[in-house]
């Protein structure tokens, strides 16, 4: 892996986004890797969870790559959203408590990895939340819809997906789209100290909860023919 650095650290598995300089952007080859490293936390025997983080200090990523996304032929394109959706999908309903330590700007695609997981939190200082999909005409899927229906509805939330507009962690909080904030540098350590508690759950007993939360979402992997266990 080179876009991505998968550890095991105390019973955690601690998923670190390592191409900062470019924003932590989506090519299909990077989101390969993502689904790489799903599957190695799924083949991971006994409790454990997910902390998904990063080394940059202004980005948690900016989703797609538009840049390389333009220039791919439409087969090329079509490929990628799929991998994308497959990848989102299998983060969305891992067995395991994922846990976000967002240090930073998550935009666009980011944001959709964001809404996958199950616990999200964000430092207090900086850091914006942005869907532009609107504004950069890249519509969201079907199952990019069951992502988004796990945030509280609010007038807030309207205001993110129908108009483009980013808001800060503070107000992602106050609307329950982040469970919590802090300071740059604590955010790390609380997070992986929330990512160690959550692993001593009972995987199968968080799992089936977990799973019963998110229907639909099973329903687009069966029909979709989307593997989530190994």
């Amino acid at each position: 892996m080179s876009a991505i650095k998968l550890e095991l650290i105390d019973q955690v598995h601690v998923l670190t986004m390592l191409n900062g300089d470019d924003d932590n952007r989506f090519t299909t080859d990077i989101v390969n890797e993502f689904i790489e490293a799903i599957d190695q936390v799924l083949a991971y025997e006994g409790n454990t969870a997910l902390m998904l983080t990063c080394e940059h200090a202004k980005t948690w990523s900016t989703g797609i790559n538009l840049d390389w996304y333009v220039t791919q032929d439409e087969s090329q394109k079509t490929l990628f959203m799929h991998t994308l959706n497959r990848f989102l999908c299998k983060l969305d309903l891992l067995n395991v408590p994922t846990i976000g330590c967002i240090n930073g700007n998550t935009y666009a695609g980011a944001g959709l990895m964001f809404a996958a997981l199950d616990f999200r939190y964000m430092r207090a200082d900086r850091g914006r939340i942005c869907y532009p999909e609107v504004d950069v005409k890249i519509p969201f899927t079907a199952m990019m819809y069951h992502l988004l229906a796990s945030f509280p509805k609010s007038a807030l939330l309207k205001k993110m997906l129908l108009a483009g507009v980013p808001v800060t962690g503070q107000q992602a909080c106050e609307v329950g789209i982040v469970d919590g904030l802090f300071e740059q540098s604590q955010l790390q350590q609380e997070c992986f100290n929330i990512a160690k508690q959550m692993a001593a759950k009972d995987r199968a007993t968080y799992t089936s909860i977990k799973h019963g939360l998110k229907a639909n979402m099973l329903a687009w992997a069966s029909e979709n023919n989307i593997q989530i266990n190994q």
